[in-house]
């Protein structure tokens, strides 16, 4: 029963392996497994391991467990550290946000270990309560597609090598190496939608619904969600272009595609536009797309989509950007760096900020660069308290050049990533 789980961990990573990588530990019995099967995979192929601990700090024992894990990476020969997390506020999702944080957490920390590529210990179990969770939410293709094996967040890639695993397969694992394991009290919380999600598999399996079979389902619908992935991407080649920041779209190439390719177009440029990991609401992409049929704007994320010129505008929202005041060698809005040319420099005073129409009215040449005022107005500018500096893309330069971080390929490439 465990002897496939060494080829499932070779399988995630080779043939071209990270030299350098991490894996998420909280304790419990699929995330030890992992340990445990990476530390051979990594001995094997000279791969430096390093382990991290999330802490959210929502139980008493909490800490006690993070230092169990640290004094047992410590025992096997690997590197650990463990990151608390403080900023929990009381209110909304609280599994939610504890997720995003041990994501947004652990991002941080691979990267200041030049560690681009991260573990984790997701489980077939874990995909059969996500596809049920998301049956509940109305999910459609890339829901129900549940778990991906591998993606992209934050900067780094994510890797699950065990979610065609059940999580009674890793802990015959650990019982046959005899590795020890912490039981985590909320596992038995029905507070929880995917404790609840969890127990209701214990009925269903008397239907033939069990979790092998909705896992089985969600990798079925990985693949359609791939092939719609990448008829998304061929349609954008066609008639998709960016400028400065924004996505545009040709009206008559949009109107001749599929409903679910068109919804998938709009979807992945409001992501794209927005630096977005999240998809908007079906129900508000819905609303969109049928106020530009009807010939009118909508806002969704922070993003403006508009028809304009038998074009399809998406950028960004000056109101969501009007307070963002940033130094001009700092990443501006999470996607433009403004780089200094000729004379120019980057000095203390200056700061990066959302054009605006104050702004555009000091630029006499914004109609020489074709782009709609409306557009301009979200691009970056430089200012020196309230003296307009330069606005690159608004025609007037002055020795400053905003670049997209990345470049507008990113934009095809996440097409596909997700």
């Amino acid at each position: 029963m465990t002897a496939r789980l060494p080829e499932y961990v070779s399988e995630a990573f080779l043939p071209h392996p990270p030299r350098k990588m991490g894996v998420a530990v909280s304790g419990g019995s699929d995330s030890m497994a992992l340990l445990h099967l990476l530390r051979e995979f990594c001995e094997l192929h000279k791969i430096e391991l390093h382990a991290v601990t999330v802490n959210h700090g929502l139980r008493e024992e909490a800490s006690t467990e993070a230092d169990k894990v640290a004094r047992h990476c410590a025992e096997i020969g690997v590197p650990h550290d463990t990151l608390v997390w403080e900023d929990w506020s009381g209110r909304g999702n609280l599994q939610k946000a504890a997720r995003d944080a041990r994501y947004s957490k652990i991002s941080a920390w691979a990267q200041q270990h030049g560690i681009s590529t991260v573990a984790v210990g997701h489980t077939a179990d874990d995909q059969a309560e996500t596809v049920l969770m998301r049956l509940s939410r109305r999910s459609g293709v890339d829901g129900l597609s549940g778990i991906q094996d591998r993606t992209v967040r934050e900067g780094i890639t994510w890797v699950r090598p065990l979610l065609r695993t059940r999580r009674e397969t890793l802990q015959a694992y650990l019982h046959e190496h005899h590795i020890p394991w912490i039981n985590d009290p909320s596992n038995d919380d029905e507070r929880f939608d995917r404790i609840k999600a969890r127990k209701a598999l214990g009925i269903l399996s008397d239907l033939g619904i069990t979790s092998d079979v909705l896992a089985e389902v969600a990798g079925h619908l990985s693949e359609a969600r791939r092939a719609l992935d990448w008829q998304t991407f061929l349609a954008a080649k066609h008639f998709v272009h960016v400028d400065a920041g924004a996505i545009v779209l040709d009206e008559t190439g949009l109107r001749l595609q599929p409903d679910e390719i068109q919804r998938r177009l709009i979807v992945r440029a409001i992501m794209w536009v927005s630096g977005s990991d999240y998809a908007p609401r079906r129900a508000a992409v819905a609303n969109v797309i049928a106020s530009l049929r009807k010939g009118q704007a909508g806002t969704v994320d922070g993003c403006h989509i508009r028809r304009i010129a038998a074009q399809i505008w998406i950028f960004r929202e000056h109101q969501a950007l009007r307070n963002l005041s940033l130094p001009t060698d700092a990443l501006w809005d999470g996607r433009w760096r403004m780089l200094p040319l000729g004379g120019a420099k980057h000095l203390p005073h200056l700061t990066v900020r959302a054009l605006g129409m104050d702004g555009l009215d000091q630029c006499p040449d914004w109609r020489a660069t074709g782009r709609p005022h409306v557009v301009l107005q979200s691009t970056p500018s430089v200012w020196d308290h309230d003296v307009l500096v330069a606005a690159p893309l608004a025609g007037c330069e002055h020795n400053w050049q905003a670049e997209l971080d990345g470049g507008a390929d990113t934009y095809f490439a996440a097409l596909l990533s997700h």
